[in-house]
């Protein structure tokens, strides 16, 4: 007897893994197909560009100006993310991490006219512990708005966070941008927030934050849902999703999970903020499947997906200008750029 229902149980989970295994080869077949048709939307002249540091830290001859404000100009970015942080624990940033900032934003006005330099600031968030930064520390808050002020004095048109890890129950954060929106409207300025790419499933989340630690290597998916993801844009001027990173093995599973949350994103948040999808010109894990390309026509399908365009402008986010050579803003213009300009969000 013990026997026989030995058996009936290897019997039963061989057909289990054979069903998942079957599901397994199934997504891939099922996501070429899919794949295959080419985007019917353009792209859009509303553009991010997330930039290195030296910019801010590091003198730069007139020529180099000159060449970053054609380059602008020419991949129609309407917004660059200069980064100027890192927040200290504190709160504050050092003098000289951005001692060229003023010089970096007078040139951008001569050579890139319209084009809003803002100060892209973050930092790892203390989680359990484990961190740099306490947002839930009012003082250390405080002390974060008080350097944001040092930046729009400067002249940046707005200030870009980009705090990891943030969880959808961050009331913490929520604070701070509800008085970092304060500050910037108050000088007719911006207020751009950095979020990862969305949930699979809002319903996982509980199951999730009660089985899964928010430290170390297997851990609750710092993910916003679409509650999450509503409060963050009613906030913000501008939400940028990091949807690089998708780690899928195949070229279509790649462009799929682009197009996924694209169409997810907007239809969330599409008539109350502008969006950029992130999009990489780095070489990510799985290089041979997620690529510049290969993000920018997930993207285009994505749109293709909404019922309607949203209300608020939206784009792409390049990540970043550091790793993006002439031929990848080749493929960029190629691929994305649409004729006349349209929808540029300024």
């Amino acid at each position: 007897m013990a026997w026989k229902r030995a058996r009936r149980a290897i019997r039963w989970t061989g057909r289990v893994a054979g069903f998942v295994l079957g599901l397994a080869a199934l997504a891939p077949a099922g996501a070429w197909v899919w794949w295959q048709p080419e985007p019917r939307s353009p792209g859009t002249g509303a553009n991010a560009l997330w930039a290195r540091h030296q910019w801010v830290g590091e003198a730069h001859t007139e020529d180099e100006y000159r060449a970053l404000g054609r380059l602008l100009r020419e991949n129609r970015m309407t917004d660059v993310f200069f980064h100027a942080g890192p927040f200290e624990p504190d709160g504050g940033v050092p003098a000289a991490k951005y001692r060229n900032a003023r010089k970096l934003i007078e040139a951008v006005r001569r050579h890139a006219p319209g084009v809003r330099a803002q100060a892209y600031l973050g930092q790892i968030r203390k989680v359990e512990g484990h961190g740099a930064i306490d947002l839930d520390d009012a003082a250390v808050r405080e002390r974060v708005l008080a350097t944001d002020a040092v930046f729009l004095d400067l002249g940046f048109d707005g200030i870009h966070y980009d705090f990891e890890p943030v969880y959808p129950d961050d009331a913490a954060f929520l604070t701070l941008l509800d008085r970092t929106r304060e500050l910037t409207r108050s000088r007719g300025r911006l207020l751009s927030v950095a979020l990862e790419q969305g949930t699979l499933a809002d319903a996982a989340q509980p199951v999730l934050k009660a089985l899964l630690p928010r430290t170390g290597g297997l851990r609750y998916p710092p993910r916003p849902t679409e509650r999450f993801l509503k409060d963050v844009a009613d906030r913000a001027d501008q939400v940028a999703i990091m949807t690089y990173d998708a780690a899928l093995p195949t070229r279509s599973l790649a462009g799929w999970h682009y197009a996924r949350h694209t169409a997810w994103t907007l239809r969330t948040i599409g008539d109350r903020t502008t969006v950029f999808m992130g999009v990489p010109t780095y070489r990510p894990a799985m290089g041979w499947a997620e690529d510049l390309d290969g993000a920018l026509r997930g993207v285009r399908r994505g749109v293709d997906e909404l019922d309607r365009p949203p209300a608020r402008p939206y784009g792409v986010g390049v990540y970043a200008d550091w790793t993006t050579d002439p031929a990848e803003w080749a493929r960029y213009r190629a691929n994305w750029l649409p004729g006349p300009p349209e929808n540029d969000g300024r």
